[in-house]
Parts: structure tokens; C-alpha cells; sequence
């Protein structure tokens, strides 16, 4: 079969119209306005010849970009991403009939992650880690990944010396691997049971690698340092596997969003808040209350919170808001609201900021159609969505995240 691609999916595969009777025909790793030939098995073509490339293709600056399923988007140019990216919030948008200036992407820098999940699996001969193939359960080894910050790549031979310790042949270990200010922070969930040979093994690679902290199956194994994370001028000790924005640069990004929409705002209510990533830098120059469903998350904050000088009262509390979200009685006494929910979106706490008088909303997203839907019931209610910043913080795959701004008039 030989077709055109038209367009990109939401996760970065090409469509084009030549299946029976039209229908699509999705193509891996292709681009727009690309000729393409190859079979098509199901409605897919996996592995398409390219008949007349794009100017937007280039050469993947990875090895395992061939086999590997943790980058989509690596054979397009830096500009087309970040364009597209943009274009995926505006659709999103107008799928719910609203318009807004859409910025251009904010694209964090190759080897700038500092926290990311790989599979680890015990082979004949030792132990494998990396990531998984593209819609596959082959894990490919990976041994210098172009994302990961160099303190990070230079840690996966000891994983494996970790997995081949402490995984069964059954089963894969998942770890969560983050770069703190006390060192590299582990997260390994999967593997064995914890006894005394495995402990002590654990104790030793930790050492030798040196490890701030080293967690198994939800227990902390070895803390050598404290795993903590800078949130503006507070030091957060983060709970090992704990979320955090991938990248510093994504991170400065959206804070900068989320401080130039809350102004000179001097009460802050900032929900869905994690341990802190808006709610502490905010503290410098508002009273900030925080409310997150993870009471973790909650005493870490309050426990930076305290520790830092110079602060402006924070207030913080563990609630789940898709079940409790504050109500509009309860944010009225709020300058400004930060949201930052996780894929499903706030709709139960954006139905009781539409019946509040908050003046001014912060919306960050890392689901452009569940921001989209919210939105739409915030501008129907009288806010107006003023500006969408897209953020790319995973760089070459289809996710993207976002930093809005609305205002009432």
C-alpha cells in the first residue's frame, strides 16, 4: 500500500486515508505531507518505507530509537514538535468551541530529565534495564539514554547489578530513579520479598553506588542522604517515588506561568498541590494554604514549610478533591487558586470555582482534553481563558503539558 499522511494522532502516529473503503491507516514514525509504503496488518503500518520525506525529518540523535518505545517523536525537528504540541492544545480547545493565544511550546533541553520510571528484568546472564518497545512487552536495553540527565545515565549498569539481586525471573522490577540535591534517590517496586541476604545485597550496592536513598517495595532500604528537592527557597525531603515536575527547566516554566497569573496576590490556595512545587515558592510573597489527597505529600510540605525562614503562612491539608473539593464558600476568601490535577482533570473542584468569586485561576495540565473540558465550564461561568502556554518536559513523545490563565473580568 502507498499513501499520504495527512495528520498526526495524539500519540504522534500518521494517519492517512487509503484503507477500504478510506478508511485510516495508521503509520509509525512518519510525518505529514510523507509518502509511504508498507503493509498495513489491522488498520496499522508499522514499518513504512518512506517513499518522499518531510523537510521536517531528521536523523534520530539515539541508537535505540529504532527498537525503543519511550520516544515517539525523535525523527522530527525540535520546531515541528513544539509546533505541533502547540497545535494539539489548540484542538483541544476548539473541540470544546473555545479560542485562546496559544504560546509557543517551552521545550526542556535533551538530558534534562531528572526523574524517570525503567524496567528492570533478570536474564540467563545477569540483568536487563530500560525501556519497553514501541506497543511490545520487549524491554530493550538502554545504555545512554539521549533524555536523561548524565548523573542518571551513569547509574543504569549499577540497576542491573540492583535487578539481577533483587528481581525474580517472573517479574519486572519498576524503578523510579530521580536526581535530588542529596544524589540519586531509587524507588524499586516488583521485586523480591526483603530478607537478610537481600537487604544486606541492597545495603552494598547503594554504597557502592553511591546512593542518597534506596527504597524496595515502599520500605526505605538505605537513606546515606537526604533525598531532598529545592521548591524555591525550601529544601522538600520528597517520599521516595514521589511525583516531580521531570525537569528543572519544565518546572521554572510553569512556576513563572503560575506566578505571573497569581500577581501580587496576597491569599493562595494552591490544590492538588504534591509536596509543594508551586505552594513553597509562592509562600515568598503570599499566604499560601495547600490541599493534596496524599498525606505524605502533605507533611512534607508542612515540614519544609517550616523549616524554611522568611516564609508567609502555609496552611496545608490532606483532602481528596475529585470527592471534597473546596467549595465556593471556601475559596472566596482566595486572590487566586492554582490547580494542578493530575489526567482526569479537577471537574468537581472547576464546577465550585464557577460558583466562587476567585479573581483569578492557574491551571496547570498534563491532559490538554481534560484541561479543555474544565475550561469550558470556567469560561462559561465568566472567566475568560487570557493565554495557554504549552510545556514539553518529555520531549520526542506525544505528551504535553500546559500552564493557563484565567481571569474574571
Amino acid at each position: 500500500m502507498r499513501l499520504t499522511i495527512d495528520r498526526l494522532g495524539h500519540l504522534g502516529d500518521g494517519i492517512g486515508q487509503g484503507g477500504p473503503d478510506g478508511a485510516p491507516v495508521y503509520v509509525a514514525r512518519v510525518l505529514p505531507g510523507e509518502v509511504v509504503e508498507g503493509e498495513a496488518v489491522g488498520g496499522r503500518m508499522d514499518r513504512p518505507a518512506i517513499v518522499a520525506p518531510s523537510p521536517d525529518r531528521r536523523r534520530p540523535p539515539c541508537p535505540h530509537y529504532a527498537a525503543c518505545g519511550g520516544c515517539a517523536l525523535m525523527h522530527a525537528t525540535d520546531g515541528f514538535v513544539a509546533g505541533w504540541k502547540a497545535g494539539v492544545v489548540a484542538a483541544a480547545l476548539a473541540g470544546q468551541g473555545l479560542e485562546a493565544p496559544v504560546l509557543p511550546a517551552d521545550t526542556s533541553p535533551e538530558r534534562s530529565r531528572r526523574r524517570a520510571t525503567l524496567a528492570g528484568r533478570r536474564t540467563k546472564k545477569g540483568a536487563i534495564v530500560g525501556f519497553h518497545g514501541r506497543a511490545s512487552g520487549t524491554l530493550v536495553e538502554v545504555k545512554d539514554c539521549a533524555l536523561l540527565l548524565p548523573s542518571l545515565n551513569a547509574v543504569l549498569p549499577l540497576f542491573a547489578r540492583i535487578t539481577e539481586a533483587g528481581a525474580s525471573r517472573k517479574a519486572e522490577l519498576a524503578l523510579t530513579v530521580t536526581a535530588t540535591e542529596g544524589g540519586i534517590d531509587l524507588a524499586a517496586v516488583g521485586g523480591k520479598d526483603m530478607d537478610a541476604p537481600l537487604f544486606t545485597a541492597l545495603a552494598g550496592l547503594a554504597d557502592a553506588g553511591d546512593l542518597a536513598r534506596l527504597a524496595w517495595n515502599g520500605e526505605v532500604v538505605v537513606a546515606r542522604r537526604p533525598a531532598r528537592q529545592g521548591l524555591g527557597r525550601a529544601l522538600v525531603a520528597i517520599p521516595p517515588g514521589a511525583f516531580l515536575q521531570a525537569t528543572r527547566e519544565g518546572e521554572a516554566a510553569l512556576l513563572a506561568e503560575v506566578r505571573a497569573t497569581a500577581g501580587a496576590a496576597r491569599r493562595v490556595a494552591d490544590l492538588f498541590s504534591g509536596a509543594g512545587t508551586f505552594a513553597l515558592p509562592l509562600a515568598e510573597a503570599a499566604e499560601v494554604h495547600a490541599a493534596e489527597a496524599d498525606p505524605a505529600l502533605i507533611a512534607a510540605l508542612r515540614a519544609a514549610a517550616r523549616a524554611t525562614p522568611g516564609l508567609h503562612p502555609v496552611s496545608a491539608e490532606a483532602r481528596d478533591l475529585f470527592r471534597r473539593p473546596l467549595l465556593a464558600g471556601e475559596l472566596n476568601r482566595f486572590d487566586a487558586v492554582i490547580l494542578d490535577p493530575p489526567r482526569a482533570g479537577a471537574e468537581a473542584q472547576v464546577q465550585e470555582l464557577a460558583r466562587s468569586r476567585v479573581p483569578v485561576v492557574a491551571y496547570v495540565s498534563c491532559n490538554p482534553v481534560t484541561f479543555a473540558r474544565d475550561a469550558r465550564i470556567l469560561t462559561g461561568a465568566g472567566y475568560r481563558l487570557e493565554r495557554v502556554l504549552p510545556v514539553d518536559q518529555f520531549r520526542w513523545s506525544p505528551h504535553v503539558e500546559l500552564a493557563a490563565r484565567f481571569r474574571r473580568p
